[in-house]
């Protein structure tokens, strides 16, 4: 019987190593040495103060700023821990709605996004993003349709002319990967950063 444990053990020992061990390590290895920005979540810096990551969303809510697509992330409501609320852009829970087109509840979010957009003065045309969630809830880009439809409001809510801000828009659009993967888009959270350093 012994005879017959001893390989099972060594292979489980050997496994144990080689994948749980050797593996990860060298992955790690590889991934800091050849893109070490991703690797460590492509975080953005200021004065030694991190403020964000290029690839999870923020959720701006002042005038001064180009907000981001409707996130349906939710967290445990803290009155009873079996519902939940909306919580905005939850890295901790992302996902989406899971809502399907003839949801009363979905077809409400959407209608009171449209209303929020028309009521702020932000747009006149209603791009698909400025009303739908993306799949995780945490999408940093928004589409340059919906960046340029907000760019007359920003301007006026910090006094720069709707030219400078739409020109800020235009160079911060990022095209398609390989020319052909994707669509384009703007980093909302870069976009935002820019517009700070304006003078």
């Amino acid at each position: 019987m012994l005879a017959q444990l001893r390989p099972a053990i060594v292979m489980i020992a050997l496994f144990s190593l080689l994948t749980g061990l050797a593996y990860p390590l060298a992955i790690t290895a590889i991934a800091q040495l050849a893109f070490k920005d991703n690797a460590n979540g492509s975080l953005i810096e200021r004065d030694g103060v991190t403020i964000g990551s290029r690839l999870i969303g923020q959720n701006f809510t002042s005038a001064r700023y180009f907000h981001g697509r409707p996130s349906a992330t939710v967290a445990p409501d803290p009155e009873d821990s079996s519902k939940t609320i909306d919580a905005p852009y939850n890295a901790a829970n992302s996902g989406g709605s899971n809502l399907g087109p003839t949801s009363k509840k979905l077809v409400d979010r959407v209608d009171a996004a449209i209303e929020a957009e028309f009521a702020a003065g932000r747009i006149d045309v209603v791009a698909a993003d400025a009303a739908t969630a993306s799949a995780s809830g945490l999408d940093p880009h928004i589409s340059p349709q919906f960046a340029l439809a907000q760019a007359p409001a920003v301007a006026a809510a910090r006094k720069l002319t709707p030219a400078r801000v739409q020109a800020l828009v235009e160079a911060r659009i990022e095209q398609r990967v390989a020319g052909v993967i994707g669509e384009p888009r703007v980093n909302v959270l870069e976009l935002n950063l820019a517009l700070d350093e304006l003078r």
